[in-house]
């Protein structure tokens, strides 16, 4: 058998001294360690108590969006699913029946429509892909649960409530908030 490399490794079998089989050496270099770090501030923020500033950018829980008069903006086109890269957003079309007109912006909405807390890698790709501006990333954070099912989030948890609505002006660039001014194009038309 023919070795890979011809470089080699001397190796030397050094005795232990006395103190070093104590182990103290490694005992003492620990506890300094230890003093010095425990005069240290804490790292540590007693959340929920005292919340941490977020950064601008920060994506956290989702949202589905209402329109001006309070019906869902989504219309179950389903690229945001097709957007997501971890594949965490399922949703089912349905038509609209008639006398549902304030309950739904188009003919088409979900009627069912979830999204998996725990496959979302809060890219931010379902938000870019949406036509409607129906779906945003918030600033809140995804509370803790205990059962895997909890963080599968359905639209009781992901629809915006009519008197509770939540602000994403900060999600939105510039141009997207100059462009909704404009209420001659057929987009931004309710």
């Amino acid at each position: 058998m023919q070795p890979l490399t011809n470089r080699s490794k001397q190796v030397v079998k050094k005795e232990m001294t006395f103190a070093e089989k104590l182990y103290l050496p490694a005992i003492f270099g620990g506890m300094i360690i230890t003093f010095k770090n425990m005069f240290r501030k804490s790292a540590t923020v007693q959340y929920p108590e005292v919340k941490r500033d977020m950064s601008p950018n920060f994506r956290g829980q989702h949202v589905l969006k209402r329109d001006e008069n309070g019906a869902e903006r989504c219309t179950a086109c389903g690229l945001c699913a097709v957007a997501c890269p971890a594949e965490a957003i399922t949703m089912n079309a349905a038509e609209r029946k008639k006398g549902e007109e304030g309950l739904y912006r188009e003919e088409k909405y979900a009627a069912n429509y979830e999204i998996n807390m725990l496959r979302c890698i809060f890219c931010g790709l379902c938000e870019d892909a949406c036509p409607k501006e129906a779906i945003f990333l918030t600033d809140r954070i995804v509370p803790t649960e205990f059962d895997r099912d909890d963080f599968v989030y359905g639209k009781d948890k992901l629809v915006e409530k009519v008197n509770e609505r939540i602000d994403v002006t900060k999600r939105q660039t510039p141009e997207v908030l100059e462009f909704k001014k404009n209420k001659s194009l057929s987009h931004n038309k309710i």
